[in-house]
């Protein structure tokens, strides 16, 4: 921010706050997220923050920030950021524990699941307050007619799979949920016939396997996809 910007002799002016004043999304007391942006903390330029608290196998479910770059700072336990490039059509996964960041450019579809209870990240954004694209919007707005038609699909099977999900996820699975394809048989899925790529090892993390690039390859020089999808948009309030 410049400091033309804002008026710091102004009796408003704030220079601190309580992120536990601001609750963005709220499962159980296990999982939760904080949020801080300019609407909270007038002074913070543009920059913002969402302070994350996931046990194993919770996830921030798949999503885009249209407006903001995101770096993940692992504070405590730990978590895989996965992220799709978008150049290179690549599934990537970053496991990162305490002090190890990942990066995800703006407009790349990327996903957290913790692998640890207890685990604590948070997210830091360009932008003075991130917008955020959810699949489980984008999934329950469009219609199964559209789904099925494009995708070759059976439309009855797929409003009967997306019937479940009626509001915005944010943190999966939803509390209740007594689906078999949790976070380990979905990676576990994605590990079976999977091929090392160049450049790529093989890390295990508990339970988890996959094949991996190096943190740094999360970065682009690139400039993000443009998503043009306003009826979507949702602000971290």
């Amino acid at each position: 921010m410049e400091a033309t910007s804002m008026d710091y002799a102004a009796p408003n002016t704030q220079f601190t706050y309580d992120l536990r004043n601001n609750v963005f999304f709220k499962k159980d007391d296990h999982n939760f997220i904080l949020s801080l942006s300019v609407k909270q903390l007038n002074t913070l330029g543009n920059s913002s923050l969402l302070d994350i608290y996931l046990d194993k196998d919770n996830y921030v479910e798949p999503h885009y920030h249209q407006n903001a770059s995101e770096l993940v700072y692992c504070i405590a336990g730990s978590a895989v950021v996965s992220l799709i490039n978008p150049f290179t059509n690549e599934l990537l996964h970053f496991p990162i524990g305490p002090g190890q960041v990942a990066n995800v450019p703006q407009g790349w579809w990327h996903y957290e699941v913790a692998t640890q209870d207890n685990t604590h990240l948070l997210a830091i954004f360009d932008a003075p307050v991130p917008e955020a694209i959810f699949g489980s919007d984008i999934l329950r707005l469009t219609p199964a007619s559209v789904l099925a038609a494009n995708y070759c699909l059976n439309e009855d099977m797929v409003k009967e799979t997306l019937a479940p999900i009626e509001s915005t996820v944010v943190i999966g699975p939803p509390a209740g949920c007594q689906s078999s394809n949790g976070p380990a048989a979905i990676l576990d899925g994605q590990q079976q016939g999977a091929s090392l790529m160049p450049g790529q090892t093989q890390q295990s993390h508990g339970s988890y396997a996959y094949p991996l690039r190096p943190i740094e390859s999360a970065y682009s020089p690139y400039p993000p996809p443009f998503h043009p999808v306003p009826f979507l948009y949702r602000y971290w309030d």
